[in-house]
């Protein structure tokens, strides 16, 4: 006597979250793939500089600073979340109450805190919305666009009114926008074994040169002789006299160009991310150049200048040399290596991972 056949199990139908979940993922992706998130972030962040802006030349409510700079870097904040693959909504809404609490609360230690993580959101945000340039005048203007937002950062910093010593802050906001670059760069680049022997040469580098630079200007701050002191200040003091500013050194020898020979880099190589890291050496300077309250804005934007002009003028040169150490040999060769650079990467605008 045959046995019955089992019954099949009913199948059971998909879990209430789950579908709940999935709703809300795909209209997460609707609204990514629409321009209100960019709309929305441009219209808060020039809001908020104009908020900052207003506060020199007239009279405004005491305010009124603070909540641009809150402004400004909860649209920063959710910007980096955004184009690094996070949770921009979730991230915007925890930069705004931190921020709101930071201006009601009025503690020093709070604002100068605030100031710290908005230099180095800022600091990151800049590197972190460039786009891979194959030829030089799109690396300028890539350039440009990490001063423009790195500068933006900047007045939200003084708009949190720190309490703070220069070199102290200049440090702190340096070293975590350096650390938190190379996390990400970690992720972009495929980890460390997507660095390759040219990519772990360039890195060593990079961290050889920063360090180096700065133990050399802290050493030259606290022993330096007097002799070489006053003959770098003479030269400080003559080119603030006579064009107005003098260009940072480390924005200048380091950051920018390390910028633009990565975004140059990325065009045709992953590891391009790896020297763009180091690019924070320059708009980490950039987003702390308002601190100090002795330097005034007129020279602090022509010292800005002026490191972006040397800075790309070493970039290209880094650049000439990296192809011709590299690259194909001959002009028709150059314009074929060129044309055919075309690593894709996400538009400025979508998340890189």
């Amino acid at each position: 006597m045959s046995r019955p056949a089992p019954r099949r199990r009913a199948e059971r139908p998909p879990a209430r979250s789950a579908a709940v979940a999935d709703r809300f993922r795909a209209r997460g992706e609707r609204v990514a793939g629409s321009r209100v998130p960019l709309v929305t972030g441009s219209v808060v962040v020039l809001a908020g500089l104009a908020a900052l802006l207003a506060c020199g030349p007239f009279d405004v409510p005491p305010w009124l600073g603070p909540a641009g700079s809150v402004a400004v870097v909860t649209a920063y904040s959710a910007a980096l979340a955004a184009r690094t693959g996070g949770r921009p909504f979730v991230v915007g809404v925890l930069a705004l109450v931190l921020g709101v609490a930071v201006v009601v609360l009025d503690r020093p230690e709070l604002r100068t805190g605030a100031a710290v993580l908005t230099g180095v959101v800022a600091a990151v945000l800049a590197v972190m919305v460039t786009t891979p340039a194959v030829r030089f005048p799109a690396v300028v203007r890539e350039v440009l666009v990490t001063a423009a937002v790195a500068a933006g950062g900047a007045l939200a910093v003084v708009g949190f009114a720190p309490v703070l010593k220069v070199a102290r802050f200049e440090y702190v906001t340096l070293g975590l926008a350096l650390l938190a670059a190379l996390a990400v760069v970690y992720r972009l680049g495929a980890g460390l074994h997507g660095l390759g022997r040219r990519g772990l040469l360039t890195v060593l580098v990079g961290t050889v040169l920063l360090a180096l630079t700065l133990a050399y200007a802290e050493l030259l701050r606290r022993y330096g002789t007097p002799g070489l002191v006053d003959t770098l200040l003479d030269a400080v003091t003559w080119s603030r006299h006579h064009l107005g500013a003098f260009p940072r050194p480390l924005e200048t020898l380091l950051g920018v160009p390390a910028l633009a020979w990565g975004i140059h880099m990325r065009a045709r190589r992953r590891q391009g991310w790896w020297v763009c890291a180091f690019g924070v050496a320059a708009t980490s300077p950039v987003a702390n150049a308002l601190v100090n309250p002795s330097v005034r804005l007129g020279e602090c934007v022509l010292s800005v200048a002026y490191g972006v002009v040397v800075g790309l003028l070493l970039g290209y040169v880094v650049i000439r040399a990296d192809l011709a150490l590299t690259g194909s040999t001959g002009r028709r060769g150059r314009r074929a290596e060129a044309a055919a650079a075309l690593r894709p990467e996400p538009a400025r605008t979508r998340s890189l991972l």
